[in-house]
């Protein structure tokens, strides 16, 4: 339980300077570029989904053609 907790209190702490705001970021929403990061977020991780799931498919395809032992 106590290493539960520790963990929990670390990852916490760890996520806080994240949640902050910064003045980078009222920078770029008051410049209206903060949709052109979400943008390029959005689309990193659609194109690292689209490649989980093809890859997926190929090591599907690999184990049905693999003979059973």
């Amino acid at each position: 339980m106590k290493i539960i907790v520790s963990f929990l209190w670390i990852w916490l702490a760890a996520w806080q300077p994240l949640l902050a705001q910064t003045a980078m970021a009222d920078q770029l929403r008051a410049d209206g570029k903060i949709w052109v990061v979400v943008a390029v977020i959005v689309v990193i991780l659609a194109a690292f989904i689209y490649y989980l799931i093809r890859l997926d498919g190929r090591i599907s395809k690999l184990e049905k053609e693999q003979p059973l032992k």
